[in-house]
């Protein structure tokens, strides 16, 4: 279980996170939501320990995230982000062997078990036989699904997932996150689409001006008065065929 308690962290000019508190039940997906600058992508990185809060603590089973060493911390805690690029000349494979380099005895060696994790990884994202692709070939939704084999192949605790479909077409965000689901990894995603958080998510951690204003399942948070109040936007929640789906109402 991931514990966030009391956490706060600020900049000269503002405070960006404001008395934090929620947490993440081993097993499940929690979407974290909120408009752009609500303090996501910070708690995100105070989660991994990228950031020292100025107040509050973070534990992961137990452990304060800020006093274990950063070797400890990768071998537990995964961070997918929206995209990654590269110029260099790597194979899939190459890529997903650096989520296995927490685990490496020597620096610069990869064992045979690293590769046996990095091909089940792939198998895990339905990418099995595209370890000798280059990753320059692959499409976007590719790309994202071999940095998931990357987390997986970390073997993580936690995974931690920064607007993950934010540059992906419809199908390619539905694949990603049913395959996050499917790993069965305990993981924390900021999502902007609250569509898809309903969707895929146990619960979701509203948060605006860095303060949680509401958590809890998504079909209980996301009301009408919810979005209105926290993204100025007018919508309708209904329940469709037995799914909950919003329908965003145009400015009048």
């Amino acid at each position: 279980m991931l514990q966030i308690s009391d956490v706060s962290w600020a900049v000269p000019a503002a405070r960006i996170l404001d008395h934090v508190t929620g947490t993440v039940p081993a097993g499940s997906l929690v979407g974290l939501l909120g408009p752009n600058g609500s303090g996501k992508t910070t708690l995100l990185r105070a989660v991994a320990a990228l950031v020292r809060p100025d107040t509050g603590n973070i534990t992961l089973a137990g452990d304060d995230v800020t006093r274990l060493r950063r070797l400890a911390l990768a071998r537990r805690i995964a961070l997918l982000a929206q995209h990654a690029e590269t110029d260099l000349d790597l194979t899939v494979r190459d890529v997903v062997l650096l989520g296995r380099i927490p685990h490496r005895r020597t620096r610069w060696s990869d064992t045979g078990s690293d590769h046996a994790a990095a091909v089940e990884a792939l198998g895990r994202v339905d990418l099995a036989g595209f370890a000798d692709r280059k990753w320059q070939t692959l499409s976007g939704g590719e790309r994202q699904r071999v940095q998931l084999a990357r987390a997986l192949a970390q073997e993580p605790e936690l995974l931690l997932l920064d607007e993950p479909t934010n540059h992906l077409d419809i199908g390619h965000q539905l694949q990603l996150l049913h395959l996050v689901r499917r790993s069965q990894v305990t993981a924390l995603a900021a999502l902007h689409d609250l569509n898809l958080a309903v969707m895929f998510c146990d619960t979701v951690v509203v948060l605006h001006h860095g303060r949680v204003v509401a958590a809890g399942p998504p079909a209980r948070v996301l009301t009408p008065a919810l979005l209105a109040d926290v993204y100025g936007v007018d919508a309708d929640v209904r329940v469709h065929d037995g799914r909950t789906v919003i329908e965003f109402r145009p400015p009048s």
